[in-house]
């Protein structure tokens, strides 16, 4: 599915979600719309003198609950209408959350591994300069997201501080410690997916010795929410990455894995005492594959649009935990539901990350750093809280979790417009 559709695909999703929730028509409206795009061309210096022109887009997509929220990825696959999509499902999953935002996302079309370090700090930097304007700790925070990470947001805080003359590590979110970011930020996004999937195995009580998981991805959210489930007896029986996967019917070593993944830059089948690693019996596996195979718990955490009609059919997990955003086409989703296969939907398996940004925010504004434990503590009633609110509304109403969920977001925006006035407070005398 081209970025085009992905957005086109978003916006369905809510018309025919909020029509179903009998949302009212002018909340649905301005869901419709982003509120502000920008695209700018990125001027670098390379590190053989030369200069190259990069695109960089930013979308502050809805402001009506709050400053934007958002983060930027550096992909060669970026466009316009993707980091729209991706602005939207932001909207959603802060207002579903009950964070005090908007939704925005950032993006720069580049492939960041043929980048050296220092073209890549220039790239960062060139990318605020060119947003400066449009970003700000009350107006739009932007975040890491694909490929970008820490270090990245420190030299974006910085190249902001620079251009303001002014001390504002409330700019950006996801930072290093060191430089005003959170405890407990680099697990957030995976540790608030593992919450989800352990409620989800609490009221439909499996068991975890029994529950099989694949996982398609293997970048930082989709290494936490795997060790946690590990660290509980789930079995981890697949993984992969954009290279291919691997898989084992006994399951796999989550930490052997990523020290493996850390130093060869590759998913390899491996177990580690210490320092030394030997392989283990394994099958290697494509990334198709991967999403075809036989498990209780299906959890796609790379990027959107994986699922699609072309390979829906093939699908034979009963339970698809979307750690990625967007990662089921619409259309293949009603075939999964008639297939009986139960969805999490990502606006609520991966609201950890943003969930801690917003920590990250509230500490940076109130000069008060928080312990890990109280991180921890904060994000497990905001996740139990959210799951639970759609937990309720699916069962009780008779939805799937993604309607559900969209439905209790919506409803929080719909508060918003209306306490500004809609058609029938200024036309009530029809």
């Amino acid at each position: 599915m081209s970025n085009s559709d992905v957005f086109q695909d978003a916006l369905n999703r809510v018309r025919e979600i909020g029509a179903d929730a009998d949302i009212n028509p002018e909340v649905v409206e301005s869901l419709l719309y982003p509120k502000a795009v920008i695209k700018a061309s990125l001027p670098v210096r390379m590190d053989d003198g030369s200069t190259k022109y990069f695109t960089g887009y930013r979308c502050r997509y809805n402001d009506v609950l709050g400053p934007t929220k958002g983060g930027i990825r550096y992909h060669p696959q970026v466009t316009g209408e993707e980091v729209q999509a991706l602005g939207l499902w932001m909207t959603i999953k802060c207002a579903l959350l009950r964070l005090p935002y908007g939704g925005a996302k950032g993006g720069v079309i580049v492939q960041p591994k043929e980048l050296s370090p220092m073209e890549l700090e220039r790239l960062s930097r060139a990318y605020v300069r060119a947003m400066a304007d449009f970003i700000g700790p009350q107006v739009d925070i932007p975040a890491p997201d694909v490929y970008t990470n820490a270090r990245i947001m420190g030299w974006m805080m910085d190249e902001y501080e620079a251009i303001k003359r002014v001390r504002s590590p409330g700019v950006i979110t996801g930072k290093p410690v060191s430089l005003g970011g959170s405890l407990g930020r680099d697990e957030a996004t995976g540790r608030g997916a593992y919450i989800c999937i352990r409620e989800l195995a609490l009221k439909q009580d499996w068991q975890p010795e029994k529950t099989r998981i694949a996982v398609q991805g293997f970048g930082n959210a989709s290494y936490h929410v795997a060790r946690l489930l590990q660290k509980d007896g789930f079995k981890i029986v697949a993984i992969s990455d954009s290279q291919g996967g691997i898989y084992s019917d006994s399951g796999f070593d989550i930490e052997s894995l990523w020290k493996e993944k850390q130093s060869s830059r590759q998913v390899r089948a491996v177990y580690c005492e210490q320092s030394v690693c030997q392989l283990v019996e394994h099958k290697e596996i494509t990334n198709e594959e991967l999403l075809a195979l036989d498990v209780d718990v299906l959890v796609p955490a790379a990027l959107e649009g994986v699922i699609t009609n072309d390979n829906v059919k093939s699908i034979r997990a009963k339970n698809i935990v979307e750690v990625a955003n967007g990662p089921i086409q619409t259309e293949a989703e009603a075939e999964l539901e008639k297939q009986g296969v139960s969805i999490l939907p990502d606006v609520l398996v991966n609201a950890g990350g943003v969930t801690v940004s917003y920590f990250e925010w509230v500490q940076n504004r109130g000069g008060y750093p928080w312990d890990l434990e109280e991180v921890r503590s904060k994000l497990e009633v905001q996740m139990t809280r959210a799951f639970e609110q759609v937990w309720k509304l699916a069962t009780t109403e008779n939805r799937t979790f993604r309607n559900a969920a969209y439905t209790v977001a919506l409803r929080r925006i719909g508060e918003a417009v209306t306490s500004h006035g809609t058609r029938e407070y200024f036309r009530e005398d029809e």
